[in-house]
């Protein structure tokens, strides 16, 4: 493993080089809890400091220096200090020294743990800090005693203190990224920045730990974090050091806590002894937070809970959690989530024994995508004789961690346990989706038609009706998933979720048969109904997110897919198991990279939904064509094929309706290899296919990509015109200006066109446009090219690494001499410098400059730069 680097914290190195670059006399003092940064920070910032121009001198204040006069500074004075004298004495030889070896630069003067210092020391910092040509950098420990004479340096205003924050998420990933030598993926980074609390040195000892344990794996070029945390010797060390010595009723309270939170205030002070609960959070062991009328109580860092469940005796964790459940049990169980705490509680101490209460906890936890709890759960209401519903819900469960036999085997073995036909229902419907969806058998279909015609009871019968019309919309069946939808929205026995699944259905085809805007905007409507279905259908959520996903990236509504990334991704990924709906939502993540142009995120994303996705049937195809796609588009051939080859592999007809994505991505792949004739007869081929099927809105994206690669003419153009008034969204309009900018060849046009795109963020093509109309206006000797020019380097530079056709300016004729002369010019060398340089006369270079301005299409130097940024990238 590399060294640990160095990131974020770019204010603060700035005020800290403000602070010893100004005028001496004001310096500057971190603060932070242990582990937070302080030291590395100071160390950073020195390390910029000019060492020929300032005298810099370093200490580290200890414990065991803390009661040595002048024990803290050592390091920074001479070895003859005086052996005996009074303090001012000793003061004021220290002062000379430094001055003396200073020898007139500038003082500055950097402790490390300046809260350890002894009074001595503590004193010279002072004296220092308020004289006139010495700069004091200090950092202490927020929360331990601090010398006086330290405190007074930012209470007698010599010194600013900024209180150092944690590492936030994206800073966390950054660094973990450059330590692990590659991306890792998001829920990894997620839960080792909520374990470390964005603590440096925690997350270096966890990082440590699960390095030593070989549980950070690498995938498809992605470092994830498979394992659940190991408490490394060194990681407990430190996790000790901060916990400290407690009694036996402050070890209860934290143990209360680490099972409980969070906890409510009167509930831990009537389990555990009230002293030992306020004594806790004096040593801020833990936290009383206040929400409302609620007041809450959990541990002062995460990796506490983790030491303390670790070593807590089998015996002590069933009665305290059993304690835990009396306890919440006796004051009714009112709030939202008592009812699934007390269940999981009743469960870890062996005390549950009503089927009922832990298959109401199994569909809490399954809502809030906890589906490791719920499959425990489950597993226990069947082990208490649940029946048919332990059985439909933990093959639900399996279903989504890709166990899908084994949801199937739990399902055979109650099968005899079937009563009614609302059982029949019930069972079928579950067994349709482990077959159709979890083994890949279309002939689930066919025994869904048979079985819903046996059935009279209405509501019944619309269960089943509504999950054949979603196997067959996915199966490619289009008209008879549109049929059986619409019979069960017009059933009024229909219940609230077989509705919520047929309009889901209609939303995904009302989308990318152009109607995406108005689906956005009904599926908002539908989410508004979550509660009378979240719950007792949890695996709804997929197909809603499917449809929702498909309406926003067609749609090309970048916000609108933040928002839902923002509110169900982060549920998801916390959750940790719930594999399809994590790995559906990275993959639209991966969309919306690539819609941006922000390619590296679109691979990372792609490469994290493949990896999440890899062992089961439903997305995993689409996962691979977003790496292939993405791969493309920078040009990395190999790569784009080996995924697309993986894409193939992993098709399964049951998701036939997803084959425009795989296809889009499928031309790209040969582009990318230098094959465009294949490209464009891909996508023509792809055309054919989409206009048989309706699909709209994926034309659209298909007719855009022919103009990409090259295809110019008047039925392209007037294809995308009609569909720009058929399709919703933002980006068919954009398309279709672009495109007939193109044809008409007007470079003004497509310059308007690069700023639509660029507006609505989809910055790789506005970057294409901005290219085209560069190559149009140079042609033409417009005076407008050095402005397209220098749009062009600003679009190209929020995506860097693309590598498209369109994006391929084309090169001006310079001779080898006109180019040599113009990067000189460009980059301000005067005439006669150049012409001493390539030994030519000054009236050679001139001449040649304004032959290199008249192909270029540029008035003089000050646009020379921007005109040669635009050359084509693999230009010399």
């Amino acid at each position: 493993m590399p060294p640990w680097s160095f990131v974020g914290r770019s204010v603060e190195l700035a005020r800290l080089a403000e602070a010893t670059n100004a005028a001496p006399g004001r310096g500057l003092v971190f603060g932070g809890v242990a582990g937070i940064g302080k030291t590395r920070l100071l160390r950073e910032g020195l390390r910029a400091l000019n060492a020929d121009q300032l005298a810099v001198w370093t200490a580290t204040a200890t414990a065991a220096t803390a009661g040595l006069p002048l024990g803290g500074l050592a390091p920074a004075l001479p070895a003859d200090q005086p052996a005996s004298g009074t303090s001012v004495a000793l003061l004021r030889w220290a002062v000379d020294a430094l001055d003396r070896q200073a020898a007139g630069r500038p003082i500055v003067v950097a402790i490390d743990n300046a809260h350890l210092l002894d009074p001595l020391s503590a004193a010279l910092v002072y004296y220092l800090a308020r004289s006139e040509h010495a700069t004091v950098l200090a950092a202490v420990r927020t929360g331990e005693s601090v010398p006086d004479s330290i405190r007074a340096l930012w209470t007698d205003d010599l010194v600013d203190r900024i209180e150092l924050g944690p590492l936030t998420e994206v800073e966390t990933a950054e660094l973990l990224t450059q330590v692990l030598g590659g991306p890792v993926d998001s829920g990894s980074v997620e839960r080792l920045w909520q374990l470390s609390e964005g603590n440096a040195l925690l997350l270096r000892e966890l990082v440590l730990a699960a390095t030593s344990a070989g549980t950070i794996v690498e995938q498809y070029g992605v470092r994830r974090w498979t394992s659940q945390l190991e408490l490394a010797p060194s990681l407990a060390e430190v996790i000790d050091a901060r916990i400290g010595q407690l009694t036996p009723e402050v070890r209860t309270v934290l143990e209360l806590v680490a099972f409980g939170e969070p906890i409510g205030l009167t509930l831990l002070t009537s389990a555990g002894d009230p002293e030992a609960v306020e004594l806790a959070e004096e040593r801020r062991l833990i936290r009383v937070i206040r929400d409302g009328r609620r007041t809450q109580v959990r541990l002062a860092q995460p990796l506490y809970g983790e030491v303390v469940r670790q070593r807590c005796p089998f015996t002590r964790v069933r009665r305290l959690r059993g304690r835990l459940a009396d306890l919440v049990e006796a004051t009714g169980a009112r709030r939202r989530d008592d009812l699934l705490r007390v269940a999981v509680w009743r469960l870890d101490s062996d005390t549950a024994t009503d089927p009922g209460q832990l298959l109401s906890a199994c569909r809490r936890a399954f809502a809030r995508y906890d589906v490791s709890l719920a499959n425990r759960l489950a597993t226990a209401a069947m082990a208490l004789d649940g029946g048919l519903a332990a059985a439909t819900a933990l093959a639900s469960t399996l279903i989504c961690v890709d166990q899908p036999q084994q949801a199937l085997d739990v399902l055979n073995r109650v099968e005899p346990l079937i009563a009614s036909a609302a059982d029949r229902g019930q069972w079928l419907a579950t067994w349709a989706v482990s077959t159709y969806w979890g083994l890949g058998d279309p002939s689930a279909i066919s025994r869904l038609a048979e079985a819903a015609g046996d059935l009279a009871d209405p509501t019944d019968r619309a269960r089943l009706l509504a999950v054949e019309s979603a196997t067959r919309l996915h199966h490619g069946e289009y008209p008879s998933a549109v049929t059986l939808a619409s019979q069960v929205l017009d059933n009024p026995a229909s219940t609230s979720a077989t509705k919520a699944l047929a309009h889901c259905v209609m939303a995904h085809l009302r989308a990318m048969r152009g109607s995406a805007v108005q689906v956005i905007h009904a599926l908002n409507d539908l989410e508004a109904s979550a509660a009378g279905w979240r719950t007792d259908t949890p695996l709804l959520r997929v197909a809603v997110e499917l449809a929702r996903g498909t309406a926003v990236v067609l749609a090309g509504d970048l916000p609108a897919i933040e928002r839902m990334i923002a509110t169900e991704f982060s549920g998801m990924v916390r959750a940790g198991d719930f594999r399809l709906g994590s790995g559906y939502l990275a993959i639209v993540h991966a969309q919306a990279a690539r819609l941006r142009g922000v390619l590296p995120q679109a691979a990372r994303a792609a490469a994290q939904a493949a990896v999440t996705l890899q062992r089961g049937r439903v997305y995993t195809a689409l996962a691979h064509a977003e790496r292939a796609h993405a791969a493309a588009l920078t040009g990395d051939a190999a790569l784009a094929r080996a995924a697309m080859v993986e894409a193939d592999r992993a098709q399964n007809q049951t998701m036939t309706v997803l084959y425009p994505w795989v296809e889009h991505a499928r031309y790209w792949v040969a582009a990318s290899a230098g094959r465009l004739d294949e490209a464009l007869a891909l996508a023509d081929a792809l055309v054919v296919r989409l206009r048989a099927d309706g699909f709209l809105a994926h034309e659209i994206i298909a007719m855009h990509d022919l103009v990409r690669l090259g295809r110019i003419d008047e039925a392209t153009v007037d294809r995308l015109l009609i569909l720009a008034t058929r399709v919703e969204g933002r980006y068919p309009t954009l398309v279709a200006r672009y495109a007939g900018a193109l044809f008409e060849r007007d470079g003004e046009r497509l310059l308007t066109a690069a700023d639509g795109f660029a507006k609505h963020g989809m910055s790789l093509y506005a970057a294409e446009a901005a290219a085209g109309a560069v190559s149009l206006l140079r042609e033409a000797r417009s005076n407008h090219t050095p402005r397209a020019g220098q749009r062009l380097m600003e679009l190209r530079g929020a995506c860097p690494e693309a590598r498209t056709p369109p994006l391929t300016v084309r090169q001006p004729e310079l001779t080898g001499r006109e180019r040599q002369i113009a990067r000189l010019a460009a980059v301000g060398v005067s005439s006669k410098e150049i012409a001493e340089q390539l030994y030519l006369s000054s009236r050679t270079v001139d001449n040649h400059l304004m032959r290199v301005y008249a192909k270029l299409g540029v008035s003089g130097r000050t646009e020379l730069a921007a005109a040669l940024g635009i050359l084509p990238y693999d230009t010399p």
